[in-house]
């Protein structure tokens, strides 16, 4: 991870995008100055954080009122007045994220010069651009960018462009004026998850530390458009209101596989009791006090799955801490946990309501 810098905390956290103002889950570690937060792809966080936040001359405000719907965020701002909106899986979880935060800031030496190498937290974008609305023209048939296959080292890739097709369509759109300018742009659409690196080079520069413009103006460096997958196994699904009336005995956010297309998602698990359930929401949306499933654990069978290797049923590249829940209807659901020891709280928790 970071080598020398040690980890004093870490654990999913719901961040706010800068540009386009949505909602993502990601892996966050707090060490002795700086606060990475990392992409999970699969099952797994990725190898190198997507961005670094300096703690040196921030402010935190806690409890941050600014969105009625999320109650549970921390406002951190920056010593360049960025702001960074992080939100919790509970109010306790909240307090004690702050808590951690403020004593870093406390302890960091507000008169440390900046390394020249230190990532910089973000970027201007040109004027008058909206990334949401600029991803639909440039997936417009006709008029868009053309998806075509791509070969690199070898390696053929299907439905991709290359970084030098973008940066031209954004010239001929008089999207912008300057090149530059253009890789500005791409690099935001590949921070905000529109636009994805296909192959070895493009993948490469997106973890170039060094600057925020990992964006590369290439005919060799490939990209592809995300494929958003908008429904989830549990879209849509109703929860009679009296599963809901239970006390809440535990939450948190933990990674659950999916039944039918077998991808990893982070949710925010709820075990009530009373009547005994354990429900799952999707954090990510505006409105995200609706659960997305759920189950009764009445006469169900909890246990912790093997570390080593891949166990039986379990799809994708996992990081481990995983445990398994399978109801009296022999539904089997995948869970991973944030730690062993989080895991071993949650199967204790689930074993004394089943």
């Amino acid at each position: 991870m970071q080598g020398e810098t040690a980890v004093s905390r870490e654990g999913f956290l719901v961040k706010r995008g800068h540009i386009v103002h949505n909602w993502k889950v990601r892996w966050f570690i707090l060490s002795k100055d700086q606060i990475h937060y990392y992409k999970i792809e699969g099952g797994k966080k990725e190898a190198r954080p997507r961005r670094t936040i300096s703690l040196e001359g921030c402010t935190l405000h806690c409890p941050c009122m600014e969105y009625a719907n999320r109650p549970l965020l921390i406002k951190l701002k920056a010593k360049n007045s960025i702001e960074h909106f992080l939100e919790a899986s509970s109010r306790e979880q909240r307090d004690s994220w702050a808590a951690d935060i403020q004593k870093t800031i406390r302890a960091s030496n507000p008169d440390r010069q900046e390394q020249p190498n230190s990532p910089a937290v973000l970027v201007d974008i040109p004027a008058n651009v909206c990334l949401s609305h600029l991803i639909i023209d440039m997936q417009e048939t006709g008029n868009g960018i053309k998806e075509m296959t791509n070969g690199e080292y070898g390696n053929t890739y299907k439905l991709c462009f290359t970084g030098a097709t973008v940066i031209d369509w954004l010239v001929s759109r008089n999207v912008v004026q300057l090149r530059s300018d253009g890789v500005t742009i791409a690099s935001l659409l590949i921070e905000d998850d529109f636009i994805v690196p296909v192959g070895d080079k493009s993948t490469k520069a997106t973890w170039n530390m060094s600057g925020t413009e990992v964006f590369l103006d290439d005919s060799t460096a490939l990209y592809c458009f995300a494929k958003n997958e908008r429904k989830t196994d549990n879209d849509d699904i109703e929860i009679p209101l009296i599963e809901l009336s239970g006390k809440i005995v535990k939450q948190g956010f933990l990674m659950k596989q999916g039944h039918k297309r077998k991808n990893w998602k982070v949710r925010r698990f709820v075990l009530r009791s009373e009547p005994s359930h354990l429900h799952y929401y999707d954090p990510c949306k505006e409105t995200n006090n609706q659960p997305v499933g759920g189950l009764s654990l009445r006469g169900c069978l909890v246990s912790a799955l093997e570390d080593h290797g891949i166990p039986p049923g379990i799809k994708g590249n996992v990081q481990g801490n995983l445990f398994k829940i399978i109801t009296t209807d022999d539904v089997h659901y995948y869970i991973q946990a944030g730690s062993r020891v989080e895991r071993s709280e949650w199967i204790q928790a689930i074993k004394q309501l089943a």
